[in-house]
């Protein structure tokens, strides 16, 4: 891992081009009747927005403006739309991007959408940012440099209680094989907790488990670009973010489980014990 300030450049970076993205999505919305949509699999679409919005990160994060371009470094990126195949281990920098989280939200004017970057460095998750693009509100952390809502510092819940919890989710609709499961697993924490909350967009519910909006969160399948940036954020605002089986999670394709320590804990121990049902 590099620098401190060579991290702190490289979110200065991440951050600019998250929102030149977002204030080219925030102008499409205008007129959604214009797009067309294209099918990448059954309930997951992709639209012109995505990848124009795509296009405009590449064009900051790798192009002579960028702050690092002065640094003898490699810089790539691995992207939903352009590159989602590419490797997440290459040396120097790799930024890994959702430049729509929340399609189907966008493209039914739903206004829970988000850019998300995050920046792996020699493999080490070293930088994260997610901007709401519907809000405009702005989650940032750098490893060993904290988490911040709007340039102000965040943490997790301090509630210990899950009777007083809220949690957040996402449903398997990609990995109809996992439903079943899921669904028990809903049953076991819906029946424990004070609410549960499916918005759509996995960066943000990330960013809403680090700003303590939610206790926790758990979703059974997701992609790198969904949870690169959101897992920096949450572990700097002092949460936890683990795998099923309780090991740290990667920036990876696979489950997630997210919250606070006491919360995280429980809500982990509370899935593990739907799986051998």
């Amino acid at each position: 891992m590099r620098d401190p300030h060579f991290r702190i450049r490289l979110r200065e970076d991440m951050s600019v081009a998250a929102v030149e993205a977002a204030r080219f999505i925030r102008a499409r919305a205008r007129d959604l009747g214009s797009l067309t949509w294209e099918t990448k699999s059954p309930a997951d679409f992709v639209s012109e927005v995505d990848v124009g919005a795509e296009e405009r990160v590449r064009a900051r994060l790798l192009g002579d403006e960028a702050g690092l371009a002065g640094d003898d470094v490699e810089r790539r990126v691995v992207g939903e739309e352009f590159s989602p195949d590419a490797s997440l281990s290459a040396p120097g920098v790799v930024y890994v991007v959702d430049p729509l989280d929340g399609t189907t939200n966008f493209l039914h004017g739903y206004p829970w959408y988000a850019v998300s970057i995050g920046a792996l460095v020699d493999g080490v998750l070293s930088a994260g940012v997610v901007v709401n693009v519907a809000t405009d509100e702005t989650f940032t952390a750098t490893a060993g440099g904290g988490a911040f809502r709007d340039g102000r510092p965040i943490s997790v819940a301090t509630n210990a209680d899950p009777q007083r919890a809220l949690v957040g989710t996402g449903f398997p609709f990609k990995h109809l094989d996992r439903l079943e499961l899921y669904q028990r697993q809903f049953a076991a924490v819906t029946r424990r907790t004070a609410g549960l909350r499916r918005a759509g967009a996995a960066a943000l519910d990330l960013c809403d488990v680090a700003c303590g909006r939610f206790d926790a969160f758990w979703e059974l399948q997701l992609a790198p670009w969904d949870v690169a940036a959101g897992i920096l954020i949450i572990r700097e605002a002092g949460g936890g973010v683990t795998d099923l089986a309780g090991t740290d999670a990667p920036v990876g394709h696979g489950p997630i489980v997210a919250g606070s320590p006491a919360m995280h804990a429980w809500l982990l121990a509370t899935l593990r014990g739907e799986e051998s049902v």
